[in-house]
């Protein structure tokens, strides 16, 4: 017999799902017009069962988000305070590019991702063998300063329980230009269409190989489907860093929204060990 808890994250993932095939829909639109290539959760994320990545991610550029279809709880009666500094001066970086960089990672190599965010710095162990094109690509724009000054633009506090970032529009519709192959789908930590706590995945637009930079960070268990590429994991310390922007809840209250956290990403780099 399905529990009602069974049945609100059921819903919760349907709902999540739709709302990435909205912004898919609208994305691909925007795309007509103004003849541009849109890129990531989102999570889910996001826009995402999160934006974290539209399928979580289907970044809201390609993630797909998996909201609850339930009567939300009442919205808090005051705002919890921003548990974040001041992000550092400067400005995102206008940069796009025809086609994926050219494979200059070693796969055999050990790669580490730091984001040093305005909540705390959150470091990521990449996997190179399992995921290269992901990994690769994330090495070429962190070092050409793509992530800069970017906000993560969503939270997703029920059903899936994603932060989404790497939007350098802060709106879930941006990304690089051009797109990446999915990897890694099977991985032995995905069991039971559940993505881990402490995982990094990308977003992308509900259909294969459409990663660009979004991506979503797992800060608790979440039910998604096996369809957005795990490249890595994160920190016990960054674990910490992505519960306290949780903690502060997002902006609609309902679960899924922009982060009352001010989560800017001073400053993201790759390096290899």
């Amino acid at each position: 017999m399905v529990t009602q808890e069974q049945r609100r994250r059921q819903l919760a993932r349907e709902k999540f799902l739709r709302q990435q095939q909205r912004r898919t829909a609208a994305r691909r639109k925007s795309h007509t017009r103004n003849t541009v290539i849109a890129s990531v959760l989102g999570v889910v994320v996001v826009g995402g069962v999160v934006s974290y990545a539209t399928g979580v991610f289907k970044n809201d550029d390609k993630k797909a988000n998996a909201g609850a279809e339930v009567t939300p709880s009442a919205s808090p009666t005051s705002k919890a305070p921003d548990p974040c500094n001041k992000p550092a001066e400067g400005a995102v970086k206008s940069l796009s590019w025809k086609k994926e960089p050219a494979m200059t990672i070693d796969k055999s190599a050990d790669y580490t991702m730091k984001m040093a965010t305005t909540c705390g710095d959150v470091d990521i162990a990449l996997n190179a063998a399992a995921a290269p094109h992901t990994v690769n690509s994330f090495g070429f724009l962190a070092d050409k300063g793509f992530f800069d000054h970017t906000k993560c633009h969503r939270l997703t506090t029920n059903g899936i329980y994603v932060l989404q970032c790497g939007d350098p529009k802060g709106t879930g519709s941006g990304g690089p230009g051009y797109t990446i192959p999915d990897e890694n789908l099977k991985d032995k930590s995905l069991k039971g269409g559940v993505y881990p706590a402490g995982t990094v995945a990308m977003a992308n637009t509900g259909q294969k190989h459409t990663g660009g930079s979004q991506f979503f960070l797992v800060y608790q268990d979440s039910q998604l489907p096996p369809s957005y590429t795990p490249f890595g994991t994160i920190s016990k310390s960054g674990l910490t860093v992505l519960k306290k922007i949780a903690a502060a809840g997002e902006s609609t209250g309902q679960g899924d929204g922009a982060p009352n956290a001010t989560v800017v990403v001073n400053k993201m780099t790759v390096t290899k060990s």
